[in-house]
Order: structure tokens, then sequence, then C-alpha cells
């Protein structure tokens, strides 16, 4: 039941409104959405306000929203999205009377004991915060970051009122309830929470620091931690230029190429080994320092994996980047939660046009990042639910895109990708680099070495305690038998042939006086052994499947 409460009412209209005057159909018609994704986005009126012109009206709350909702494709119509990419973070900041008394609150004295100078005009001010340059009694340079007053209970109330229009939505609209709409304004409500507590942000920059350590050209602004509370955030102040803003003198004394391909390594690093990843890389987060580093700066917004889903997303990538279309539907299945309306078979179909239509794309034009929002955008529509996480990397990658381009025009995203999937095989299997589609079959091969033995334990339990049965409809104990023979001696096979293989590419890295065709000689024997035990078993399974009586 919506609230009568003065105050929720009007964000109940403010809600309402945008919808309405922003295309409402297209939010919850999945067709409508398929229309455009398929066709394309339509002009709108040059008289009408555009949606992120809107939402900036209405204050940083609504600000804040539109950035969260321009990382779900699935719900957001396209035309819309493009909008709230551009979305303007900058606002007016509050007084400096205001700021001193927060953090003298969250902090517990008075700014002028805790600083030996404050500055008072911040110069920096966003939806949520704003900052001041400050510097401690020991003479650090600082950036004092400040929560504005009163915006927990701004979002709040927004959130509640999203909240029941969400659930009022669910009951009315088959659309709504098949994106799960009101877990969709629950997920926003988590995230915003968390950038809230900015001692959520002091524990990720002290994490990060440790996730970059092995990245020399990158920086992150270190916390002071007795200056820190869930509303003050104290941290080194680094000086630099935006990466935006840079010129072309600039470019000119800047090694762009190794600082691109180094930012976007530790970026892949943070997504497929650590599980967690800076969510919001644009350019106006990035400074470009005096001594030519990268500092990375607000790490409010972060999106984490589970370890079981990194290799997932390593599989997933790879097969956009090799043009795999079919390969990137089956591991997009695998990451999500079919639906009973799920099709399987358009879901393939169209992730397969997607991969194609973009086989040969660059920095200007839809690449990894774009496909992987494209990815999720698909999957609502056919019924397969993705972690919304898939949704906010590919906006991380785009975001990526956008700073290799502003540091190497020539940087090549797909190309990025190959060579991490071919150092993470490399520190995982000691292997040397391969094609794209063997560190994808390694991957699955080291899967099943992996489950093998659990799996093994557990038939063996159950055949010492007399539990293990068989569900068969028609006996035939000889054929069984016979079959049952058949299939353990097909699975040895396969162990075999696949122990080969991953003991050949651990020895390729050995050098040894006997060679053949260039490569170490043992390696080469054990492919060979592996290849022809694959032909053999092969052709003893085509063999044997051939029904009785046909040829001679």
């Amino acid at each position: 039941m919506l609230s009568l409460r003065p105050r929720i009412l009007k964000r109940y209209l403010s809600i309402v409104g945008l919808l309405l005057k922003h295309g409402g159909d297209e939010w919850l018609n999945p067709d409508a959405r398929t229309e455009l994704m398929t066709h394309g986005t339509p002009q709108e009126d040059d008289n009408d306000d555009s949606l992120a012109d809107d939402l900036e009206a209405r204050g940083p709350t609504f600000v804040k929203l539109g950035q969260l909702l321009s990382t779900r494709p699935d719900i957001v119509p396209p035309q819309h999205l493009e909008e709230l990419k551009r979305l303007r973070n900058d606002v007016e900041p509050f007084d400096s009377a205001t700021a001193r008394r927060i953090v003298a609150d969250e902090l517990g004295a008075d700014v002028d004991k805790l600083y030996a100078e404050f500055g008072d005009k911040p110069f920096a001010a966003a939806s949520l915060s704003q900052v001041h340059r400050a510097r401690l009694h020991d003479g650090r340079e600082v950036a004092v970051k400040i929560q504005r007053p009163g915006i927990r209970e701004v979002m709040t109330d927004d959130l509640d009122a999203l909240d029941e229009i969400a659930a009022l939505l669910e009951r009315h609209y088959e659309a709504a309830r098949c994106i799960e709409l009101v877990e969709v304004v629950g997920h926003l409500r988590r995230t915003l929470m968390l950038e809230l507590d900015f001692n959520n942000e002091r524990a990720n920059l002290q994490r990060f620091a440790e996730l970059l350590d092995d990245y020399p050209k990158l920086v992150l602004p270190a916390p002071v931690p007795d200056l820190c509370g869930s509303r003050v955030l104290t941290m080194d102040y680094i000086d630099g230029t935006s990466i935006a803003d840079l010129h072309g003198v600039v470019h000119t004394e800047l090694d762009g190429a190794t600082l691109a391909d180094q930012f976007f390594d530790a970026y892949l690093h943070q997504v497929l080994v650590a599980g967690s990843f800076h969510a919001d890389p644009h350019p106006g987060n990035l400074l470009l320092t005096p001594d030519r580093r990268i500092a990375v700066l607000d790490l409010g917004m972060v999106g984490r994996f589970p370890a079981n889903d990194q290799r997932e997303l390593l599989k997933l990538l790879l097969a956009i980047a090799e043009v795999e279309g079919g390969r990137a539907a089956q591991v997009a299945i695998g990451l999500g939660q079919p639906t009973e309306r799920f099709d399987a078979d358009r879901f393939e179909q169209l992730i397969s046009e997607l991969v194609m239509r973009h086989a040969d794309s660059r920095l200007d034009q839809l690449n990894v990042g774009g496909i992987l929002m494209q990815i999720c955008r698909i999957a609502t529509e056919c019924g397969l639910r993705l972690p919304p996480e898939l949704a906010l990397l590919g906006k991380t990658l785009l975001n990526l895109d956008e700073v290799g381009s502003c540091l190497d025009p020539e940087f090549d995203p797909h190309e990025a990708i190959r060579r991490k999937a071919a150092d993470l095989m490399q520190e995982r299997l000691q292997g040397e680099s391969l094609p794209g589609q063997i560190y994808t079959a390694l991957l699955e091969t080291r899967e099943l070495v992996e489950k093998l033995p659990r799996q093994a334990t557990t038939i063996l339990d159950r055949v010492a305690n007399n539990e293990l049965r068989f569900r068969v409809d028609a006996i035939d104990q000889p054929a069984l038998l016979e079959s049952v023979r058949s299939i353990a001696n097909r699975i040895t096979a396969g162990l075999v042939l696949a122990a080969l293989i991953i003991g050949a590419a651990l020895l390729m890295r050995i050098e040894t006086e006997f060679t053949l065709f260039g490569y170490p000689g043992l390696a080469i024997v054990l492919f060979l052994l592996a290849a022809g035990g694959g032909f053999w078993l092969a052709g003893s399974i085509l063999f044997e499947s051939r029904p009785p009586g046909r040829g001679r």
C-alpha cells in the first residue's frame, strides 16, 4: 500500500512524472525495448528536456540513482541508457560552516584541532559529498571528503517511494515481475547505502592499494584512519590533471601505450583474480600526476564476483574476444538463472549475431564492455537472470576503453584481454601462450581434474555402503555390462589424453637438446600421442555407434 506521508507522496508524483514523460511503456514493455535494441533509438523532440536534465533538476538523489541505473541495460531503454552515461555528477557545494560542523560531529573535535589548516572552499562537489583540501599537523597534505547534510534521509525516503512503486508495478505488469523490479530497487538500495558509509570506501582504498602493489604506474590516495568516519574520509591529496583534459603537448611527452596497457591489465586482474573491482573508473576519477602516473580516485562503488564465477568470466571475455558467439552464450547461461520463460535457442542466436556484428570493432565502436551490457539486455528479453555485477562490469570496461583512448588512441582492448588471459593461464598452468580456444579447453580440463576426486570419492563411498543404485527401465544384463565397460574405458582414455595434453603444455617451458619442429621433443611426442589417442577414441566411438546392418 502506498504511503500517505507528504514527503513520500511528493516523491511518488516526481517519479511517476518522470516515467510518464520519458516513455513509461518502454521501461515496462519488453517488446518495445527489443524493437529499440534491434532498429535503433528514435530521435526525441529537441524542445523536451532530456532524462538526464530532469534527474539533475530533481537533486543529488536522482543524479545518483540515474548513475546507478546506467549500469542496468536490462531495465533501462537504450536511448535513456546513453543519456544516463553522460549524467553529470557536479552540483553546487554546501557552505563551509556546515562542512565544519559535520566533521566535528563525526570525528568528535573541532576542525582547527584536527587539522593544522583547512580550506573552507571545496575544490570538488558531487551528488553525495564535497572535498576540501587540508594539511595535518605533521605537514601531510590531505583531502577531506565530507558527506552532504541530510543526504541519507533524503535517499531513504526516495528509495522507500521506489520500493512501493516497484511493488505496485509488479502486481499489475508482467514485465515488472519478469525483471523482479522489487529486487532491482533492493539492489540499488544496498549499493547506495554502502556508498553512503565512507568506512567502506576507506577499506576499499586499503584493499585496492594492496591489489595494485604490482602496478607501479598506478597510485591510490592512502586514508588517514584516525580522521575517518561514516560521513568523513581523510586521505592523501594527490595533485594532477584529469585524464579527460590531456592535450596534444602532454601526449607527445607521455608513454601512453604503457600507461593504458598497465591500467587495463590492473583492472582485469581485479576482476579475474581478486574478484573485486573499482566500478567507476571514468576519466573524471583519474588524474595524471606530475611524475606521469595515474591516480585512481573515488572508490565508493565496488563490484564483486564470487570466486567460482571468476573462471566463467574469463571464459566469457575470451569467447567475445575470439568472436565465439555460441560459446559466449553458453557461458552466460552458466552464469545466470534461467526462468520458466527462458528461450535458450533465441538467446544463443541473438548472442551469436551480437558477437559477430562487432567482430572488428575498436575503440570508436561498441566493444567488449558494450557487448557485455547488450548481453545483459538480451538475457532479460529471453528470460535469463544474469547477476547485476555483470552489467556493472560492462560499464566498467566501457570506461576503461575510454581511458585507454585518452592515453593511447591505438589501444586495443581485445588484444589486452587475450594477453591477460595468456598471463593467467601461464600462472595457473605454467604453460606457454596458446590460442584462445585452447585456454578455454584447458580451463575446462582443469575443472574436470579438480572435480574428479570429490566425485570419485562420493561414488566409492556409496559403493562401500552398498548405496550405489542404477535406474534401468529395461534390463539386458550382458548389454548393460558391456555398455558400462565401454563408458569406463572411454572415460579412462579421456583422462589419460587430458593428462598427456597438460603434461605436454608444462614441458613446453623446459628447454632440451632433443627438439621436434623447433619445440622441446618430449612435449611434441606427448602432443602427438594425445592426438593419436584422440583420433583412435573418436574412431572407436564412431565405429561402435553405427547401427547394426549398415554398411559392410
